[in-house]
């Protein structure tokens, strides 16, 4: 599959992401590691994308994904999941 890497940073933290895209072009599967391997939130990122993968692999819309997240006043995705949601073109 065609894929992209990206980093991002959230609340002190750095994350990397990789996207992987169907022959369409449709958002796939999503990978998120925490720069601190084997760490909580590493495994919590890595298990929030594994579903964000599953749903989108079952033909839940990105953009449904990215709106069912908590958000905080200003609109911003309150999570790292919802922020690596975000930057997904």
């Amino acid at each position: 599959r065609k894929s992209e890497t990206t980093t991002l940073e959230r609340e002190g933290s750095r994350y990397q992401m990789t996207v992987g895209y169907f022959p369409d072009g449709r958002v796939g599967e999503v990978f998120l590691n925490a720069d601190h391997a084997n760490s909580l939130l590493d495994f919590l990122m890595s298990d929030a994308a594994i579903l964000a993968s599953i749903a989108l692999q079952y033909g839940a819309p990105l953009l449904d994904l990215r709106n069912a997240l908590k958000r905080d006043a200003r609109g911003m995705a309150a999570s790292p999941i919802g922020a690596a949601l975000d930057k997904i073109q």
